[in-house]
């Protein structure tokens, strides 16, 4: 007869063995769910691969490498988070890349710079075979079928267009379908979510004249008016005044991080009555208030604003390059997944993903199309700025020109060939001479 000791080891030990095999078969399962979770997620974003609202890759193009785009290989950049790489893995199949000049240049040479940065997004696009520039919704689901990863240029910043409507309808021209009406300025005609600079400053004006009819004309054109980065009282101007749904390319919630960036409720249901577009912004600072988040905080934002104005109403925006912190697992464009992955576990729909993915936006960009269909018999505007409300000192006016105004290298003789005073000042010059020459 076995001992007691000798039955209680037994029992041990088989209790010790059913514990490595649960442990094993947990591990397995836990293993297996993964995997099906992953796969998942590879499949949904096979079938509706990411269109982006917000990246700033040519920014750090011009930081980095002067915009000497033969330097460096696009498949893969050190120093940055998107390359052609790492966006193919994260299955992002069309990107809106920034235009962005540092606002400060709004009276300088803003308008140059501009161009030279819609430059470096045209070269990229056209000079590397996984790119397509695209311009219109059509050609954005055409690219997806050709399996290119489509660009769209936006403007960030509507100091790129010096107060000029004909420089708008240039830009559009060069393939521009996307305009933040301000940046971290004000605008001469619109108002800025940031008091970092004191400029432009307007009482109870948020929306001048002119910044209607810069809404106007973009509606004309079928251009994206972007509502990121402007003022709260700016963004409810706008969606009461235009004719077609509006975006906000790179924001997130308000009630979930208390950050002027960040849209309110409030606000969120005039941009539901507008049919436009929340693309919900990665950046730490904007998702957690913090320069530290993780990937449940950003859900977090996306779980609320479906809560308020549903998923119809959603998309993505990641801000990389643009912005110096991420959330942890959200590092690169590689890693959009991951955030898929936590909203299926949140018990989102593949359905409801797909929207927040690219059917959203295409519902959106189709729509401003249609509205600048409905308004293509309506002629180029022709409405100015006053020039007082501009008050940028290298603005020319078209009389001739101050000669106190004109540079000091500039010789007296050359002066005085301007206007009745110089000829005067001219003739009394010679006259001096001529005498000495007699003595």
């Amino acid at each position: 007869m076995p001992s007691r000791k000798t039955v209680t080891y037994a029992s041990s030990s088989c209790w010790m063995q059913s514990l490595r095999h649960l442990v094993v078969l947990s591990s397995l399962c836990h293993f297996i769910s993964g995997y099906s979770e992953r796969e998942r997620v590879h499949d949904l974003m096979s079938r509706y691969p990411l269109i982006d609202g917000h990246n700033d890759l040519a920014l750090q193009l011009r930081i980095l490498h002067n915009n000497r785009l033969t330097q460096i290989d696009l498949h893969n950049v050190s120093k940055v988070a998107t390359d052609i790489t790492r966006l193919q893995a994260g299955h992002v199949q069309a990107q809106m890349f920034a235009v962005y000049v540092m606002c400060g240049a709004q009276e300088k040479d803003a308008v140059r710079l501009t161009l030279e940065q819609i430059d470096v997004v045209r070269r990229m696009c056209t000079e590397y075979q996984e790119f397509e520039l695209v311009t219109s919704a059509q050609e954005l689901k055409s690219s997806e079928m050709r399996h290119k990863i489509a660009c769209l240029i936006s403007i960030e910043g509507g100091h790129s267009i010096d107060s000029s409507l004909p420089a708008l309808r240039m830009y559009y021209q060069l393939g521009v379908r996307s305009m933040a009406l301000t940046h971290t300025c004000n605008t001469p005609w619109a108002e800025s979510s940031s008091k970092l600079y004191n400029i432009y400053r307007r009482q109870n004006n948020s929306l001048t004249r002119f910044g209607k009819a810069v809404v106007e004309e973009m509606n004309r054109l079928g251009m994206l008016v972007d509502l990121s980065h402007t003022s709260w009282d700016t963004a409810w101007a706008v969606l009461k005044h235009s004719k077609a749904p509006v975006i906000f390319s790179h924001s997130s919630s308000y009630s979930i991080c208390n950050h002027d960036r960040n849209v309110p409720d409030w606000l969120l249901h005039e941009l539901k009555k507008n049919r436009g577009l929340i693309m919900v912004n990665l950046h730490s600072k904007f998702i957690s208030c913090r320069d530290e988040a993780n990937i449940s905080r950003v859900a977090d934002h996306f779980d609320h604003i479906k809560k308020v104005i549903g998923a119809e109403s959603i998309g993505i925006g990641g801000d990389f390059e643009g912005a110096v912190s991420f959330p942890k697992g959200l590092e690169d464009v590689s890693k959009y997944p991951a955030l898929i992955q936590e909203l299926l576990e949140r018990n989102w729909t593949e359905n409801e993903l797909a929207d927040v993915l690219r059917r959203n936006f295409l519902q959106v960009f189709e729509e401003v199309e249609r509205v600048r269909d409905q308004l293509s018999l309506n002629r180029p505007s022709e409405v100015q700025i006053p020039v007082e409300e501009v008050q940028n000192p290298c603005r020319l006016v078209l009389r001739p020109p101050d000669p106190r105004g004109l540079p000091t290298n500039q010789s007296p003789l050359s002066r005085a060939q301007h206007g009745p005073k110089g000829l005067l000042i001219l003739a009394i010059v010679l006259l001096l001479s001529s005498l000495l020459m007699l003595e």
